[in-house]
C-alpha cells in the first residue's frame, strides 16, 4: 500500500502528468490495456488474469521510466534556465556593447564595465548625463526619436548609437576602426576627369608653329606641376584634351582650392595674348571604369554647354557641383557648327510629320521671335510648323506682337494653345524648345512628356543639370547673345527657293537681339551685329521695334516704385524688395534690376517680387565681374553670368530675402589662397 501510494502520490503523478504529451501517452497506454483486459476475462478468466497481472507490472514499470524521463526534462530545463541566465549576465558585463541604463530623469542608474572604460576618472552612476557628459547628453537630444542606429562621433571615437526611449537606455557599439577603414577605401577611390582647352584650336588658327608649340608647352608643364602637387595622373591625349586621374582625397583638395589652376592658366595666357581656358569634367564613386569614363564625359560637355572656364564635378545620380566660370563665353570665330546644325535639323524636319515649336513661360521677344524663326525656316523646308503659345497674362510687348498676326494670316493659323498641340502630336512629330532647356520652365511640359524621343533644343543660356534625357539635337551657345542671333545664322543654309523672312518675323527676332543685348550693349560679339545686319535688310522695322518695346504708364510707375525701395550691400550689390501682398510681372522686375546696374558702383543687383499666390522670382544681374549666375543656381535657377533668375514657391519674401543675403555673403568670403 504504501509503494502504491508513492506511486499515485501528489508528486509523482504531477511530475509525469505535468507534462501534456506524456500525459496523452499515458492516457491512451492505460485506456489501450484495460480494453485488452477486458476482452481477455469475457474470453478466458485465466488468461483474463495472467493479462491483468502483467498489465499492473507494465504500469508500474511505464510510469517509473516517465517519472525519471520527466524529472531529467525538469532538471535539464533547470541548469539550462540557470546557464542563460548566468550567460546573459556575463555578456551585459563582458559584451562589447555599451550600455548605459537611466530613469526617466535622466540620471544614471548602471552602466556595464565595457561602457565605464570612455568615462575616465568621470563619475557618471547617480548623476544626470546631462551635468556628468553633456555632450552624450546632446546626442541622446538629437537622436532620441531615431527609429535605427545611427552613426555617432563622441570622445574621439565613432559609435553605432542606438537610444530605447521607452526603457531610457543607451547602447552605443564602438566602430572606430571600421569607420577608419570605410573612410580609407572612399578616400582611395580613383576619381576620372577630362580636361579640355576651350579656345585652344581658335587661338592658334593665326600663330606660328612655335608659338603654338610654346602655348602647348606652358601650359602642358602648368598643368603637370599642378598634377604633382596633388598626387594625380595627368596624360596628354590631344594637343586640347587631357586625361586626368587621382583619389577622391585629393579630389577633396582640390575643391576645397576652388580649382585654381584655372585662374592660373588664364591669368598668364592673356600675358601672353593668348587667354586660354579649360574646362573639366569630373566623375568619381564608381568602380566600373565605364561608367565613370561616361560620367566625366557628360560633365565635361556640362562644363562646355554653360560656356566652358569651369569645372564640373559630379558622381552617377548626385547633383553637381560647379567651379569657376567667372568669365564670359568667348566667341567662336568659326560659322562651322551653325552649318552643321543647320543641316541636321533640315535633316530631323524631313523625317517629321509636322513640328512644334515651343519658348518658356512668360515669353519674352527672344522667346518669341526664335518661335517666329523657326516656323520660317520650317516652312522653306516644306514642313508645317505650330507655334505653341498660351495666351494667358502675356506682357504688353507679346500682346502687341500677336495684335499684329492678324495682318499676316499665315502665321496666325499656325498659333495653337499647348491642349491644342497635345492632341495633334503624334509619334512622328518633331518638338523645338526655343529659349530654354529646362523643362520645368516650358510653356508645354505636358507636349514634352509626350515628345520627349522627339526634341531639339536651340538656346543661349548657360546648361543646367536639369536638362532632357536624350534629345535629338542640341544647340546651345552661350556666347550667343539670344537665341534669335543663332536661328538667324541657320537662314545662310536653307534652300534658296523658299520663302524669305518677311517684316514681321525680321522685326520680332532683331527685337529679340536687342532686348537681349540691351541695344548691343550687352554680350553683343561681331557674330550679333552680322545677324542684326541679315534681319535689317530682311525688312525689320526700327519704328515697329519702338511700338513693341513702349511700355503703358502703370507698367513706368509700377517699374519706379519698386526701385524706390532699393538697398545696397556692400556699395557695390543693389537689392530691391517688393510687397509681400502684391503681385509683379516678370518683365517689370527684370527691367528694374537693369535699371539699377546704371547706378554708379554697382556691380550687381537683385530684385525680389512676388509673381503669383504661391510663387516668388528673383531676377539678378550684373555688370560681368560678379556672377551671379552661380547665385541663382544655388536657389534652383540659371542664366548667364552676367544675366539670372529663379523661381521660389511656398515662401514669403522676408524668407527668401533672407536666403539670398546668406548666400551672397557667403559668396564673399575671402578664397583660398592661390595654389
Amino acid at each position: 500500500m504504501r509503494e502504491m501510494r508513492f506511486w499515485f502520490g501528489q508528486n509523482t503523478i504531477a511530475k509525469v502528468f505535468k507534462n501534456r504529451r506524456l500525459r496523452l501517452n499515458t492516457l491512451f497506454l492505460l485506456a489501450t490495456t484495460t480494453i485488452a483486459i477486458v476482452m481477455a476475462f469475457l474470453y478466458n478468466w485465466v488468461a483474463g488474469i495472467i493479462l491483468l497481472l502483467l498489465g499492473i507490472i507494465g504500469l508500474i514499470l511505464s510510469l517509473t521510466q516517465l517519472q525519471h524521463l520527466a524529472g531529467e526534462t525538469e532538471q535539464y530545463l533547470s541548469d539550462l534556465t540557470y546557464e542563460v541566465q548566468n550567460s546573459q549576465q556575463e555578456a551585459l558585463l563582458e559584451m562589447p556593447l555599451g550600455i548605459i541604463i537611466m530613469n526617466e530623469r535622466g540620471v544614471v542608474r548602471w552602466a556595464n564595465p565595457y561602457m565605464v572604460k570612455y568615462f575616465g576618472n568621470q563619475i557618471v552612476v547617480g548623476e544626470k548625463l546631462e551635468n556628468s557628459i553633456p555632450e552624450l547628453a546632446e546626442i541622446v537630444d538629437q537622436h532620441q526619436d531615431d527609429h535605427a542606429p545611427t552613426i555617432v562621433s563622441w570622445n574621439d571615437h565613432q559609435f553605432e548609437f542606438f537610444y530605447q526611449k521607452r526603457f531610457n537606455n543607451l547602447y552605443l557599439m564602438d566602430i572606430t576602426k571600421y569607420e577608419r577603414i570605410n573612410k580609407r577605401y572612399l578616400n582611395e577611390r580613383l576619381f576620372l576627369g577630362n580636361i579640355y582647352l576651350d579656345n585652344y584650336v581658335e587661338l592658334t588658327q593665326g600663330m606660328s608653329d612655335s608659338d603654338v608649340s610654346n602655348l602647348h608647352n606652358y601650359v602642358t608643364s602648368e598643368l603637370s606641376k599642378w598634377a604633382d602637387k596633388f598626387n594625380l595622373l595627368l596624360k596628354v591625349i590631344d594637343d586640347d584634351n587631357y586625361l586626368l586621374m587621382g583619389h577622391e582625397i585629393d579630389l577633396h583638395k582640390l575643391e576645397e582650392r576652388k580649382f585654381k589652376i584655372l585662374d592660373t592658366i588664364r591669368e598668364n595666357t592673356s600675358k601672353m595674348n593668348s587667354p586660354v581656358t579649360l574646362s573639366v569634367g569630373i566623375s568619381y564613386g564608381q568602380t566600373d571604369f565605364i561608367k565613370l569614363a561616361d560620367t566625366a564625359q557628360r560633365n565635361l560637355d556640362l562644363a562646355l554647354g554653360r560656356g566652358g572656364d569651369q569645372v564640373v564635378v559630379r558622381a552617377e545620380d548626385e547633383q553637381a557641383r560647379f567651379f569657376g566660370g567667372k568669365t564670359n563665353p568667348m566667341e567662336k570665330r568659326t560659322r562651322v557648327r551653325a552649318r552643321v546644325i543647320s543641316h541636321a535639323f533640315q535633316e530631323l524636319m524631313n523625317q517629321a510629320d509636322q513640328i512644334f515649336v515651343v519658348g518658356h513661360n512668360n515669353p519674352d521677344m527672344d522667346s518669341m521671335g526664335a518661335c517666329l524663326g523657326i516656323r520660317r525656316i520650317a516652312e522653306m523646308n516644306g514642313q508645317k510648323c505650330w507655334i505653341v503659345l498660351d495666351q494667358e497674362r502675356l506682357h504688353s510687348d507679346i500682346a502687341r506682337l500677336i495684335f499684329q498676326f492678324k495682318d499676316y494670316q499665315s502665321i496666325e493659323d499656325c498659333v495653337v494653345t499647348p491642349e491644342q498641340a497635345l492632341d495633334k502630336a503624334t509619334d512622328k512629330s518633331l518638338l523645338v524648345m526655343v529659349d530654354h532647356s529646362k523643362v520645368s520652365l516650358s510653356m508645354a511640359p505636358k507636349l514634352y512628356s509626350r515628345l520627349e524621343d522627339r526634341t531639339v533644343i536651340f538656346d543661349h543660356h548657360r546648361r543646367g543639370e536639369e536638362f532632357p534625357e536624350n534629345p535629338l539635337l542640341v544647340y546651345i551657345e552661350p556666347y550667343a547673345s539670344s537665341t534669335c542671333e543663332l536661328i538667324t545664322e541657320m537662314f545662310e543654309y536653307q534652300p534658296r527657293e523658299g520663302k524669305a523672312l518677311n517684316k514681321l518675323e525680321a522685326t520680332a527676332m532683331l527685337t529679340g537681339i536687342e532686348v537681349d543685348t540691351k541695344n548691343f550693349t550687352q554680350n553683343a560679339g561681331t557674330r550679333t551685329f552680322d545677324a542684326a545686319s541679315y534681319l535689317r535688310s530682311a525688312g525689320a522695322d526700327g519704328l515697329m521695334i519702338q511700338y513693341f518695346m513702349k511700355e503703358n504708364v502703370d507698367d513706368f510707375m509700377e517699374r519706379n516704385h519698386l526701385i524706390s525701395n532699393t538697398e545696397f550691400l556692400n556699395d557695390k550689390i543693389a537689392l530691391c524688395v517688393g510687397a509681400d501682398d502684391k503681385l509683379y510681372d516678370p518683365v517689370t522686375a527684370a527691367q528694374a534690376a537693369d535699371m539699377l546696374l546704371q547706378v554708379e558702383g554697382v556691380d550687381a543687383s537683385f530684385v525680389i517680387t512676388r509673381r503669383s499666390s504661391d510663387v516668388v522670382g528673383i531676377s539678378a544681374r550684373s555688370m560681368g565681374d560678379y556672377n551671379v549666375q552661380l547665385i541663382m543656381e544655388k536657389m534652383g535657377g540659371g542664366g548667364h553670368l552676367a544675366n539670372a533668375a529663379t523661381q521660389i514657391k511656398d515662401q514669403p519674401i522676408a524668407d527668401v530675402k533672407q536666403q539670398l543675403m546668406e548666400i551672397i555673403n557667403s559668396s564673399d568670403d575671402p578664397e583660398t589662397a592661390e595654389e
